[in-house]
């Protein structure tokens, strides 16, 4: 494959674009379960749909191939107390699990009931859940019998909750729940496709929805289908359908973009940019938990990417030591502390003062050398080799002569320094609130995976996809075809190929720096009603006199363009939704200066945001709105069977 600059260098000319331009054309699709969003939940959801029968479209603004935060791979499938030998009861675990504030009770509970059934309806696609060529033969957690590889992760309770030093040392007899399973995540994706081709899915690769259609066109109306476009040829497309499932993840890109000294590097797929939110808000849905942001962890060129570092995530059974081979008092995530993921309270203030006073000297690594062979390789190989952001790392430094069996592997842990506010993350648990049929507050509109309020992890995704799939089927089953309205489709049109009329301005790299600024400006370590204020009139400054100065000279750079549109849209909701909560918050990341009182009993709810008639409204529901997780469960899947066990 030829590089981009030594193309230009011997060509001496940038190159044409390889697709036919089709700006103002339209295709028009209709089916009766519209699923937008590729990625894990939005193809589990197409799969369960199409086993119906029914009609099914996948739209999705990559390839489907490989799609989605977890598309290249995963190393876990968390939270399968079903498994056969899981050591607790899934309704308990669930309770369990969901023993947490600002958690979605609803996710978790289908999680814990159906994780291990959508598991080996995987393991029938093709995706590979066992070690079935006995490679980690004499590895813990492996059981001969089932040929499973249980991971330390969980024990006695989660592992980013445990304080493993005063948990002790495990016993041989203790009993682990085992309800966290090591996979061969990285052969999922193209199974999924595959599956959807076999049932018949459409597929519509490289195409972004940019806005849902509603009957009528009336905002907070039935929800009858989507619009958006080819990202390669422009044209527009307009999707009709009975039901649609919304499966497109989160936000990025609001607080920071960094293009320049690594790429768009982040946690998550680079395509999630909060259209989906923004899609449901402006046709009416409710959201929930949307004042709720974090600080940046990792990647983006400031932060060292997920999983290079030696002590991150999926590190499991690897001790840390300091350049002197001094092991450092961490945990190593492993069997010998529970699978504790989290260093006690205080541990990195002890350790820090502790390079300062010469006890321990940068940089720390992780000491694979020192493994038993077989958990090294587990580790290495299954955990790290498979996990989604990690399979490339991996590959490269295999591929210049790492050797873990012989080096070590530098973590950053201090060298790079800590984060500061103004790195803020979105996707922190909001998104669309769902009901016990995982369909939000619109009619003909389901929700899965990142999409719904507080999500958790890839098998969650997963199994609330393969849950609304089937739940929006029995919808569609009932409905007709709704009717949408051209005055709509044509407001969008016109939205959609605005920059394309334009061959000056701003691209929208510079639309987004914008927005980064004013995030880190008005809402990040500050925050106040004052500042709140100044963020809006900002946001709504850019919206008047910068966005229709956006220019774009080709389909990719107006997927970026329109992309840069959903996230100045979704960086408004946050800041509305931050100053209408009216209190400080702790899980929320919500600490104002005007309103010091951290977590008050009277906001012990969730908030709720929604456009009714072009204005932000707020509700309030309780914080355990879903009641009683296994009776609500088992009443609303009364005729659930199993493992799919069609052809």
């Amino acid at each position: 494959m030829t590089r981009w600059h030594d193309y230009v260098k011997d060509q001496g000319q940038l190159p044409d674009w390889p697709y036919p331009i089709k700006y103002g054309q339209e295709q028009e699709v209709e089916c009766d379960v519209l699923v937008v969003g590729g990625g894990i939940g939005g193809c589990w959801a197409a799969i369960s749909a199409a086993r119906s029968g029914l009609k099914v479209a996948l739209v999705e603004k990559g390839d489907v191939q490989r799609s989605g935060s977890g598309g290249p791979g995963c190393d876990h499938w968390c939270n399968a107390p079903a498994n056969p030998l899981s050591n607790v009861d899934p309704d308990e675990w669930a309770k369990h699990m969901a023993d947490r504030p600002f958690c979605n009770g609803i996710g978790i509970q289908i999680q814990n009931r159906e994780d291990w059934d959508t598991l080996l309806e995987m393991e029938q696609m093709g995706g590979k859940i066992r070690d079935t060529d006995d490679e980690y033969k004499g590895a813990k957690g492996r059981d001969e019998k089932t040929k499973l590889m249980i991971s330390p992760r969980y024990t006695k309770t989660h592992s980013y909750m445990l304080d493993y030093e005063k948990a002790g040392k495990p016993k041989e007899d203790d009993k682990l729940n085992n309800v966290v399973i090591r996979i061969w995540g990285s052969t999922f994706k193209p199974a999924l496709k595959k599956e959807c081709k076999r049932l018949g899915v459409k597929i519509y690769d490289r195409v972004m929805g940019t806005a849902l259609l509603t009957e009528n066109g009336v905002q907070g109306g039935r929800v009858v289908g989507a619009m958006g476009f080819n990202s390669r040829t422009g044209e527009t497309m307009i999707f009709k359908a009975k039901a649609t499932i919304l499966a497109t993840a989160g936000g990025g890109g609001i607080w920071h973009l960094n293009t320049e000294m690594c790429g768009i590097s982040s946690m998550s797929s680079r395509t999630s940019s909060g259209e989906g939110i923004v899609m449901a808000f402006n046709a009416g849905a409710e959201l929930t938990r949307m004042e709720s942001s974090g600080v940046l962890g990792i990647a983006t060129g400031f932060k060292h990417k997920w999983y290079s570092g030696a002590g991150d995530a999926s590190y499991e059974n690897v001790p840390l030591v300091d350049a002197n081979g001094k092991r450092l008092p961490l945990p190593t995530q492993g069997w010998e502390d529970w699978g504790a993921m989290v260093a006690p309270p205080g541990r990195d203030d002890k350790i820090r003062e502790g390079v300062m006073k010469g006890e321990y000297e940068l940089p720390f690594y992780g000491d694979f050398p020192a493994m038993k062979d077989v958990e090294r390789r587990a580790t290495y190989n299954l955990m790290l080799g498979e996990e989604s952001t990690t399979k490339i790392i991996m590959d490269e430094l295999n591929k210049h002569g790492y050797d873990e069996s012989r080096d070590l592997l530098q973590s950053y842990k201090f060298i790079e320094g800590r984060s500061i506010p103004q790195w803020g993350e979105a996707g922190h648990g909001g998104a669309l609130i769902v009901d016990w049929n995982l369909k939000t507050t619109l009619d003909g509109l389901y929700a899965a995976g990142g999409s719904m309020f507080s999500p958790e992890d890839h098998s969650f995704c997963a199994a609330t996809g393969r849950y609304a799939g089937r739940k929006a089927v029995d919808y569609a089953k009932t409905v007709k075809q709704g009717k949408v309205s051209r005055e709509q489709i044509d407001k969008e049109k016109a939205r959609i190929l605005a920059p394309t009329q334009r061959t000056s301005g701003i691209e929208w790299k510079e639309l987004n720096f914008g927005i980064n600024r004013v995030m880190q400006y008005y809402v990040s370590e500050f925050k106040t009603e004052r500042l709140f204020d100044m963020a809006l009139q900002a946001l709504n400054k850019i919206e008047a006199e910068s966005v229709p100065m956006l220019y774009a000279m080709d389909p990719h750079k107006l997927m970026r363009s329109l992309e840069d549109v959903s996230i100045l849209n979704h960086a408004r909701i946050i800041v509305q939704a931050m100053k209408a909560h009216k209190a400080s918050s702790r899980m929320m990341n919500l600490m104002r200066i005007d309103y010091p009182q951290i977590d008050p009993p009277e906001w012990n709810k969730w908030m709720t945001v929604k456009l009714k008639d072009g204005k932000f409204t707020t509700g309030f529901l309780p914080l355990t709105f879903w009641g009683d997780m296994k009776k609500e469960y088992e009443s609303h899947n009364k005729d659930y069977a199993g493992v799919y066990k069609g052809k």
